[in-house]
């Protein structure tokens, strides 16, 4: 309905909770907004004596949404996925299939691998180094070539994703111990990763050596949890202890008389390449990314907005809800009033019936509608984080003019989107990017906006520079076409 680059992935984990499964449901709740697809948990007991009755031989539920992984001699993990969205999935009943104190668990929009169930994470397996599940967020760009290899070797997958491919080499590691081909594992593989793995006793958390996706530890009480954001553990009323560092392997086991963290291994990388986009568009604006608080970083990002493309106006409008605090920063900057112009219908479903007879713009329609009284007459700012294809900017535009807006004038908290994330974002082919196609006065032209303005590469990373780590580096590949894993002779990161 609305054209954006869709979320990737968000992963939860705790260790040593009476109600794990419960906690990983509250947390993947916080998470919704990283992948709206499908949703699951897997659980299992630290206490092996309480699941010894449960040994027994792989079985599966004949629905297709439960799982049951069971090796000789090893504590039974539960698993329970389905499409939809978190709260829909997990009823109570579905909850209460899911004992122990250990749970992880994962939202999913696809990037790698079709939107199907067989595809909804996390990945469950019964493998010589015992029963594991593992939930992904990123994207392998070597996965296909490392899947059609261990194809060729006899392996048989059950899924389109390339997550899978992280659980094979696990599984046919010729090191010993769950551990050390975790490690062995991770080493073959390239791209974007931030992952929690699941065994009997423990729970692993892991970034790629770039730190490409979020992953963060944090403690309620005595347990241990791990999120893609930290707007999850304000749910749950957790503390954030630390990120998981770039290129860390990090294991979180059971301990008296608290959980024991202890780093497993640390990959070497060439350079940090953290995503910027998670601060343009994908993280809640409530949660701390990178060492920044996403709200803020999004009003620097509209403030330096402000400074480098002013205009005389009579309101500064945002496309709710992602635009909202970058207008605020240029709001506040310029002097000129902010007002919500737009309201959202937070109540529309996935998909929706569109009336026979033709209403121009009707998708957009459906969820956004100007406010009359504030846009008539006015010479508008309109706030957007983004513009993918430029058709839903064209019709926003549109409709303000319809109801009244003398001019309108477009403004974009981040540089125009000239190329693809191969990362874990599900973004358009680079022709169907209008950026890649068109001038910015071209695109201007489209949409049909007074003028325009893109916010300056130089501008978007001042805005994110943390005081406390000057050296932090970022991924801007969908702005500058450079990527740090596919074309490593090019310069893939830009320095703050």
């Amino acid at each position: 309905m609305f054209d954006k680059f869709h979320d990737e992935c968000g992963v939860f984990a705790v260790l040593n909770h009476e109600n794990a499964a419960n906690i990983v449901y509250l947390g993947l709740y916080a998470l919704q907004h990283r992948g709206q697809e499908s949703a699951g948990i897997a659980s299992v007991s630290s206490d092996r004596r309480r699941s010894e009755t449960n040994i027994g031989a792989v079985s599966g539920a004949s629905s297709g949404t439960g799982e049951q992984i069971i090796a000789p001699g090893a504590p039974q993990i539960h698993s329970e996925k389905e499409m939809g969205y978190v709260a829909e999935i997990f009823t109570e009943e579905r909850l209460r299939r899911l004992p122990g104190d250990i749970a992880i668990g994962h939202v999913r929009y696809s990037t790698a691998g079709g939107s199907m169930l067989c595809n909804a994470q996390p990945l469950v397996a019964s493998t010589s180094k015992g029963p594991i599940a593992l939930a992904h967020n990123g994207n392998l760009v070597n996965g296909a070539d490392i899947r059609r290899r261990l194809e060729a070797d006899g392996a048989i997958f059950n899924t389109m994703s390339d997550t899978e491919v992280i659980v094979h080499l696990i599984a046919r590691s010729k090191e010993i111990g769950l551990e050390a081909a975790l490690v062995d594992a991770l080493s073959q593989v390239k791209g974007a990763y931030s992952i929690v793995l699941l065994a009997p006793g423990r729970v692993y958390a892991a970034r790629d050596s770039y730190g490409f996706r979020p992953l963060v530890l944090g403690r309620l009480g005595d347990s241990i949890v791990v999120s893609s954001e930290t707007c999850a553990f304000d749910l749950i009323e957790a503390e954030t202890i630390r990120e998981v560092r770039a290129g860390e392997v990090i294991a979180i086991e059971c301990a008296e008389p608290v959980p024991r963290v202890r780093v497993v291994h640390e990959f070497a990388g060439p350079r940090e390449a953290r995503c910027i986009f998670e601060h343009v568009y994908f993280a809640r604006p409530d949660s701390v990314i990178f060492g920044n608080n996403v709200a803020e970083v999004r009003k620097r990002f509209g403030a330096q907005l402000a400074r480098e493309h002013p205009v005389d106006a009579d309101v500064v409008i945002p496309v709710p809800d992602s635009g909202v605090f970058a207008a605020l920063g240029y709001a506040h900057e310029s002097g000129i009033p902010f007002e919500f112009g737009l309201v959202r219908n937070h109540y529309v479903g996935r998909t929706f019936i569109e009336p026979k007879q033709s209403i121009r713009s009707f998708g957009v329609k459906v969820k956004l509608n100007p406010v009359r009284q504030i846009v008539a007459g006015k010479r508008i700012v309109l706030i957007d984080d983004s513009i993918v294809r430029g058709t839903t900017s064209k019709k926003i535009v549109r409709m303000l003019k319809d109801f009244g807006a003398r001019e309108v004038h477009m403004r974009i908290s981040s540089p125009p989107t000239t190329g693809p994330c191969y990362y874990g974002i599900d973004t358009p082919q680079r022709r169907d990017l209008i950026a890649s196609a068109k001038s910015v006065d071209e695109i201007r032209a489209y949409i049909e906006a007074d003028s325009i303005g893109y916010l300056s590469e130089e501008g978007m990373l001042t805005a994110v520079r943390n005081d406390d780590d000057p050296r932090r580096l970022y991924c801007a590949a969908c702005f500058t076409g450079k990527y740090p894993v596919l074309h490593e002779e090019a310069e893939a990161v830009l320095h703050v």
